[in-house]
């Protein structure tokens, strides 16, 4: 080449040297790219027995928190506009508070007709009382007259008929009032039920609704409206494997802590165990997990101290003394 003096040879000389500092490039910039392999402790540790079942027969679960009541997913009697939200998740509400409001306009509107009809057909009573009562008393005169000859027969029937009218006429005003009084109780109870009310004492878990949204009965939204459950106490739904159920020792508190978190230690107390032993459903994730098994569910209460710790949905894991074995 040209640029090369004539005594160096590009292929002989200049391209090794090139290509040896292309060598060096590469192994410094792979060598500062490595990724980090020093060994540490994992941040997480799994759950461990403490106290009494370090030593003792245990059986492990896995459960989920849940309120005492469990959660209850609110919906909607009749479809219309949110035009109220009464309230937002973590709210505690009383039994038979608002939770959000339906269109009203409606409603309200039927029963003004309903209310207007009752004050017509109290009028038309009234008037009807007044002819039925002169009819009568033009009747009574005319009966009371000793003499035939002084009524016409044409008189009396004509007043026999007019009170018969008046008092067919009082029957229907009587019967106009009924209805009206039903169709104003009607709209009363509609508007009673665009009202949607908290069917427990409990806390706001979730709000899938907005001011403007339509709700709909046949359960448009994909999630229900409200979320809510009694979270004083809180319990959780422990799961434990059918082939591991006959060991459990049934009415002994269990030692529970977060997912993630092994250090926080609960003794929860035994509630009920469920009757009916159904197909798993609350997964952990784990690689070693079995899925087609069934499981006893077992509800057990934290304790007061536990509700700033656990949250409802919470995955936790668990330690059940087991039964003791029995000699054959």
């Amino acid at each position: 080449m040209a640029i090369l003096p004539e005594n160096i040879s590009f292929s002989r000389k200049a391209l090794p040297i090139i290509a040896v500092i292309g060598l060096i490039i590469a192994v410094f910039f792979i060598w500062s790219n490595l990724p980090d392999r020093d060994l540490a402790e994992p941040e997480e540790t799994p759950l461990k027995a403490s106290g009494e079942l370090a030593d003792s027969p245990r059986v492990a679960g896995a459960g989920v928190v849940e309120p005492s009541s469990e959660i209850i997913d609110i919906g909607t009697a009749l479809s219309g506009l949110v035009t109220d939200l009464r309230v937002v998740p973590g709210d505690f509400v009383d039994m038979g508070e608002p939770l959000f409001v339906v269109d009203q306009r409606a409603a309200r509107a039927r029963l003004s007709e309903a209310n207007a009809a009752i004050a017509e057909a109290r009028a038309a009573i009234a008037e009807a009382q007044t002819a039925r009562d002169t009819a009568q008393q033009q009747l009574n005169l005319y009966t009371a007259i000793e003499d035939p000859a002084a009524v016409s027969r044409t008189e009396v029937i004509r007043a026999e008929g007019s009170a018969a009218s008046a008092a067919s006429r009082l029957q229907l005003s009587q019967a106009r009032l009924a209805a009206a009084q039903a169709a104003a109780g009607s709209a009363r109870t509609e508007l009673e039920r665009l009202t949607v009310r908290a069917p427990i004492a409990g806390e706001i878990l979730a709000v899938n609704i907005r001011p403007g949204e339509f709700v709909s009965t046949m359960g448009g939204n994909s999630e229900p409206f409200i979320r809510m459950g009694e979270t004083r106490p809180l319990h959780i739904r422990i799961d434990i494997d059918e082939d591991e159920a006959t060991r459990v020792a049934q009415g002994k508190p269990a030692i529970v802590s977060p997912r993630g978190a092994a250090e926080q230690r609960f003794e929860a107390t035994f509630v009920r165990a469920e009757p009916l032993v159904v197909p798993k459903k609350s997964l952990t994730n784990s690689a070693a997990e079995r899925v087609d098994v069934r499981v006893m569910q077992m509800i057990f209460a934290l304790p007061a101290e536990a509700r700033e710790v656990f949250r409802v949905g919470q995955q936790v894991d668990a330690f059940i003394p087991a039964a003791e074995a029995k000699e054959q």
